[in-house]
């Protein structure tokens, strides 16, 4: 068996979880996740102003006081905060470690930064930033080179679960069915305490104030229990565990570059108190090509809000806009108007009392989103609705990235693992591959009897997470019980989501069901434009896009009420 733990779910997560980790109980492997699509652009600028940069700096700084605490536990550590620049992190990290007198083995993965070959590979122009999605085949080179801290650049998330395993056990590229089981491991680790508890729809049935951070107990056929340590807050339970397996993904079919994870096959089953076995995953080869992720600056953007208190607010709000777009000249490519109706009749509170207008606006050239349109605005303070006032003064505007994605032949990336001794091996492409085709849909279970129906919130009956894919919304919605289960797969349908959600209207949206997990997870292609950094929507992430769906009314059948 092999405990592998995670102390970090995205740049910015708890910063003494590390700490926490290596302190509150037994481990082989500690993890951390850095890299979002977000976190990219983010170290792409920081490259820009300092070749030297790139990397997690956080990641470093944590260091400072658990490098001492991993080698005095024997507990190795894999991450992948090495993002666009690797090699100065493990450089930076051997300087830690001698000088706190500390030896200190470090492999890092490289190879997928696809920035230099961007012409020769046929990708856009215009990039910060091109990674290719590694697989976990670099990591366990590392491990097994004798590397007591492996770095990493751009791998998929699963990866830092998926290398370890293999370095462990000995398993060999074919062995499908054993790194799919750690795939779908990994995939509940990364995201940190999704899986013990946070962000869960059902928090009001734990502690939750300050979860601890997950475990995977690894066995050498793949499966595995998720559990966390002794006396640290959240919960594990198959309901946590089903919540963190429908985030960010879609069909049963879930494509990794070591192995295509068969979500179909996935059984949880609690296995005592915070402890959540998963068994039964079914693997196949992965797909020939490697997805990109890419990264490029998309123009520039700025924002006003405008406060309507009072009566009248859909008047205020016609008003003001008619007037500021006639000030704009020239205007720019894009406005975006949006009124939160957050006013209370007879409210006795000013704030309860209004109503936000928003103005969001884009262009390729900064002067038309900065002074021009704070000056339009701020003109208007005494030539408009009654009661006008901002939430803030306008600023000078700031850029915005676009993400996207790509993908190319997996022979065409240099995967590379740099062990300690400094020796360079190639990791060879999978010999066997398979291209994704998603599986044909299951058979509805059977219906429920028909009876009487009470209008309420979904969200009585169902749980749900959501996440974004670049431009794509996922959102995956289970169900509590059985019964529950046999209702939320004929009701709730791809027509009825966009009764429910009127924002989804005109996109595509694909349905899959998940047996199993009692659960439809949908795709919601385009809901956030281009993907986070373009900021295009209120929820830019789509985080909170369950919550919206499990607030909103349906007739549910009072026999599961």
């Amino acid at each position: 068996m092999l405990r592998i733990g995670n102390a970090s779910g995205f740049y910015g997560d708890r910063f003494s979880a590390f700490r926490e980790m290596l302190t509150g109980g037994a481990l082989d492997v500690l993890t951390g996740d850095y890299l979002a699509e977000l976190t990219m652009l983010i170290l792409a600028r920081d490259r820009l102003k300092d070749p030297q940069l790139g990397y997690a700096k956080t990641f470093l700084r944590q260091m400072e006081e658990c490098l001492g605490l991993a080698h005095e536990a024997g507990v190795r550590i894999v991450v992948n905060a090495g993002g666009l620049n690797p090699a100065r992190l493990a450089d930076a990290l051997h300087e830690l470690a001698d000088k706190q007198g500390i030896p200190l083995r470090v492999g890092r993965v490289g190879g997928d930064d696809l920035l230099p070959r961007a012409e020769e590979l046929a990708l856009p122009g215009g990039l910060l930033a091109a990674n290719a999605y590694l697989g976990a085949q670099g990591i366990a080179e590392c491990l097994r080179g004798g590397a007591d801290l492996v770095v990493t650049g751009r791998v998929t998330d699963a990866a830092l679960v998926v290398g370890p395993a293999i370095a462990h056990f000995g398993w060999g590229p074919q062995d499908f069915d054993a790194l799919a089981g750690a795939v779908v491991a990994g995939h509940v680790l990364e995201c940190g305490a999704q899986a013990t508890g946070g962000n869960y729809a059902f928090f009001r049935e734990h502690d939750v104030r300050r979860p601890g951070f997950p475990i995977a107990e690894i066995e050498a056929d793949g499966s595995s229990v998720i559990t966390k340590h002794p006396g640290t807050g959240g919960a594990v339970t198959v309901e946590t565990v089903t919540a963190q397996l429908l985030y960010e993904t879609a069909g049963a079919r879930y494509a990794g570059p070591d192995a295509t994870a068969r979500l179909d096959t996935v059984r949880l089953g609690q296995d005592g108190p915070d402890r959540v076995r998963i068994s039964g995953v079914r693997g196949e080869e992965p797909p020939p090509t490697l997805k990109v992720g890419l990264n490029r600056l998309g123009g520039w953007r700025n924002e006003v809000v405008f406060v309507l208190t009072g009566l009248d607010a859909e008047a205020k709000s016609a008003l003001l806009q008619e007037q500021l777009e006639q000030a704009l000249d020239p205007r720019p490519a894009e406005l975006r108007w949006t009124l939160a109706r957050t006013d209370h009749p007879d409210a006795d509170t000013e704030e309860t009392a209004s109503a936000l207008l928003r103005l969001t606006v884009r262009d390729a050239d900064q002067r038309l989103v900065g002074r021009s349109l704070g000056s339009a605005a701020v003109e208007l303070g005494l030539a408009s609705y009654p009661g006008f006032h901002l939430t803030a003064p306008p600023g000078p505007g700031t850029p915005y990235g676009v993400f996207e994605t790509a993908h190319v032949d997996t022979r065409e990336v240099a995967h590379t693992a740099v062990l300690p001794d400094g020796t360079s091996r190639a990791v060879p492409p999978p010999t066997s591959t398979r291209e994704l085709v998603q599986l044909e849909q299951p058979a509805l279970p059977s219906p429920l009897p028909s009876g009487p129906t009470r209008r309420a919130p979904l969200g009585l009956l169902v749980g749900a997470r959501s996440g974004d894919k670049g431009g794509d919304a996922n959102l995956g919605v289970w169900a509590r019980t059985e019964p529950g289960w046999r209702w939320l797969a004929h009701a709730l349908t791809v027509d009825v989501l966009r009764q429910l959600l009127p924002e989804t209207s005109d996109l595509t949206i694909t349905r899959h069901l998940l047996p199993n997990l009692r659960a439809v997870n949908f795709t919601i292609e385009g809901l956030l434009g281009q993907g986070v950094a373009a900021q295009a929507r209120f929820d830019p992430q789509a985080k909170a896009l369950g919550e919206w769906l499990r607030a909103r009314h349906l007739d549910l059948p009072e026999a599961l009420l």
